[in-house]
């Protein structure tokens, strides 16, 4: 199942072809980047950004919006507060 996030983010950070730490490190170089209400999608292959991104945005009081896997792929939709 594929779904949709098209209306539900303003910017869009391909990091699947990255390996750690690029993709944790690419998400708050665009979440710096972004105004407040902001929301980024990231899509990730490496496995460990399944625990890192996760852990940034707890520890920076960001919104975890959802969180995908589907063929590899790590989906995470995240709202700068």
């Amino acid at each position: 199942m594929t779904i949709d996030h098209s209306s539900q983010y303003d910017v869009i950070l391909d990091a699947r072809e990255d390996s750690c730490p690029m993709p944790l490190l690419k998400t708050k170089l665009s979440l710096s980047k972004m105004e407040k209400g902001g929301r980024l999608l990231v899509q990730a292959s490496d496995p460990g950004s399944m625990r890192d991104i996760p852990h940034y945005v707890e520890l920076v009081d960001f919104s975890l919006l959802s969180v995908s896997e589907e063929d590899d792929v790590y989906t995470f939709l995240i709202q700068k507060n």
